[in-house]
């Protein structure tokens, strides 16, 4: 159980008021490593509001994820600190109840430490990435990934969610999904598609990015029957990362390729809403909604499904690594979970992140893991 941590919180509005988010950090205060993180939106509001939700997301953090921790929280915001630590007197009628919240969720003994912003660079681009629509909500680094894998029966809670549930018929075959690393399309916000596309490869920091889920997953090496990759360069060069560290040759399926985005590939995605502007609201509007020269998400869900059919058949009761895009990711989850395609506009995925899938041979399937990221590497 983790004894200490740290709370790193920022927040920030563009506008003050404006819209407005903020990014919360939760690590081990001995190793530093990242327990988890959250960059949320929260509406309109103002950059001292988005601090104190901030705030409040980090304690939320520390008493769900590690119950009984003492805890130092660390924030750029001098306002922030100096009223949480009795210095200071709140006077604005918005902070109170912000305030008051974060002092309910506040362990005995939290203490609060004024940091300068460069020392608080992980917490601001929480925040930006959500502002940006990049990220949305918690993530939790997974602790032990060998045990989600190992672990080979729906738990309890599951079970009773599923009618008429008799038991696996047979060892289901897991799939452990794994998006590519960064490339300079990922940084700059640009649509990336498949093999039709401009097809860029992964940066310096997508590379190290695979190699510390190659790290991730080395335990997992005697397990991995499998290791499948999309045809797209960026995920051919991320699953020669790892196929070497868990020793097996890579297999190739088209069905796991990025929707391809047409002649929206290669732009940003506010220079598809300057040049695009009715296009780009239908395509988010429906998912049979297609670019010009592109895909829809339903035209990919159908090829994305094909391509797990054949997985399935070709692997069935064993533990395959399959690398790959966002959009498949996103729509075998939803399948799994069986959800709405709509599902995937709700969904985040970071670079260089873990998604694990159980199917079952009576063609019951679960989600045992979703966008997690390797102990300590901190978000992507």
């Amino acid at each position: 159980m983790t004894a200490r941590v740290i709370i790193r919180a920022d927040g920030g509005s563009r506008g003050n008021p404006g819209p407005a988010a903020y990014g919360a950090v939760l690590s081990d205060a001995e190793t530093d490593e990242v327990i988890a993180e959250d960059g949320s939106t929260i509406g309109v509001a103002s950059n001292n509001v988005a601090e104190y939700s901030g705030l409040i997301a980090g304690l939320r953090m520390a008493a769900e994820l590690a119950p009984g921790a003492s805890v130092e929280v660390r924030m750029d915001s001098k306002l922030v600190v100096e009223q949480m630590s009795g210095n200071w007197k709140i006077k604005h009628p918005s902070m109170k109840p912000l305030a008051a919240e974060a002092a309910r969720l506040a362990p005995a003994g939290t203490t609060y430490t004024w940091v300068p912003r460069e020392q608080n660079k992980h917490a601001d681009r929480l925040a930006n990435e959500a502002l940006d629509g990049i990220r949305d909500g918690v993530t939790v680094a997974g602790e032990s990934l060998v045990e989600e894998i190992e672990e080979r029966t729906p738990p309890p809670s599951m079970q009773t969610q599923l009618r008429g549930w008799s038991g696996p018929s047979g060892p289901p075959t897991t799939i452990v999904l794994v998006r590519h690393g960064v490339t300079p399309h990922t940084r700059d916000k640009r649509f990336s598609g498949g093999l039709a596309s401009s097809n860029p490869g992964l940066s310096d920091e997508g590379k190290a990015q695979i190699r510390a889920v190659a790290d991730w997953l080395g335990p997992l090496a005697e397990r991995v029957d499998a290791v499948v990759a999309s045809p797209v360069r960026r995920t051919l060069e991320s699953a020669e990362i790892l196929a070497a560290a868990l020793g097996q040759p890579i297999e190739v399926e088209h069905g796991f390729a990025e929707m391809e985005f047409g002649v929206w590939d290669g732009l940003t995605f506010g220079e598809v809403g300057e040049k695009y502007p009715a296009e780009m609201k239908a395509w988010l509007g429906s998912t049979d909604v297609a670019p010009e020269g592109g895909e829809s998400f339903r035209t990919v869900q159908a090829r994305v499904l094909d391509g797990l059919a054949r997985l399935l058949e070709s692997h069935a009761g064993e533990t395959v690594v399959v690398v790959s895009h966002v959009t498949p990711i996103k729509t075998l989850v939803a399948h799994a979970v069986d959800a709405p395609l709509e599902a995937v506009y709700r969904m985040e995925l970071s670079p260089a992140s873990v998604t694990v899938l159980s199917h079952y041979a009576d063609g019951r399937a679960s989600m045992r893991m979703y966008n997690a990221l390797p102990p300590g590497s901190g978000p992507f």
